[in-house]
């Protein structure tokens, strides 16, 4: 081996093992002083020089030095691109893969050509979703994959079965939603309503904690009640 290459590789051996050590010093520290934070995901070096980033629960992000003895809460913005790096960071992490969402416990609505795909997870008591669901009403050319998700009420689970057991769940969903249409009061025996339990389950392990949460192709999250014209320009930027 020439003299260069064997420098290199040994240059990024201690780099490599350097890193480990660090992270086992700040994964020991942290867990002794904050017991909380005992089963750490993952710590990576951040962009910022000396500070490191430390990922708890999936998606929670806090920022450490290189020993420990100090712990961050907050957000990392980039000044100069005038970016929020802790919320892109959670954005990415967050992300789910469009494609594994079980379509067989959704029903589906498609308006126009149904080109653009969009799914939703959203609970029958839930007011913003009333309001989502009437200004939803303006977006065309769409298919809406409806993951009921009743997480709101005592009787949220109730009322998602009338409608999951419902001849037409689609219309019956807006019926409801929209115009204020009574449900029916008797769920047949025969329904297979476990497509509900499976929805709070995965709702449950992706953090879904509010609704609507809408998941567009790209497998981008919005929490929370956007107006059409918002979900349009997400539909635009996700093709």
């Amino acid at each position: 081996m020439k003299l260069t290459n064997y420098l290199l590789v040994l240059t990024v051996l201690v780099s490599g093992a350097g890193a480990g050590a660090q992270e086992a010093v700040i994964r020991k520290n942290l867990a002794e002083r904050i017991p909380q934070l005992k089963n750490i995901d993952e710590v990576t070096k951040s962009p910022v020089a000396g500070l490191y980033e430390v990922r708890v629960n999936g998606t929670d992000i806090f920022y450490s030095d290189a020993e420990g003895n100090f712990l961050l809460q907050g957000s990392l913005i980039d000044t100069r691109q005038r970016r929020n790096l802790t919320e892109e960071r959670v954005e990415k992490l967050s992300a789910i893969n469009f494609d594994t969402l079980p379509l067989k416990d959704a029903f589906t609505i498609v308006r126009g050509t149904g080109k653009r795909k969009l799914a939703v997870f959203e609970d029958p008591n839930c007011g913003y979703c009333k309001r989502f669901e009437r200004d939803m009403q303006k977006v065309d050319n769409v298919t809406i994959h409806m993951f009921l998700y009743p997480i709101l009420g005592a009787d949220s689970m109730e009322k998602s079965k009338q409608i999951w057991c419902a001849k037409d769940a689609g219309k019956t969903w807006t019926d409801y939603m929209v115009r204020e249409q009574p449900l029916a009061q008797t769920v047949s025996p025969a329904c297979d309503v476990s497509a509900l339990t499976r929805n709070v389950e995965l709702g449950r392990k992706h953090k879904i904690s509010g609704t609507p949460t809408l998941l567009f192709a790209d497998g981008s999250r919005v929490p929370g009640a956007i107006s059409a014209a918002q979900v349009e320009k997400y539909l635009a930027s996700t093709k």
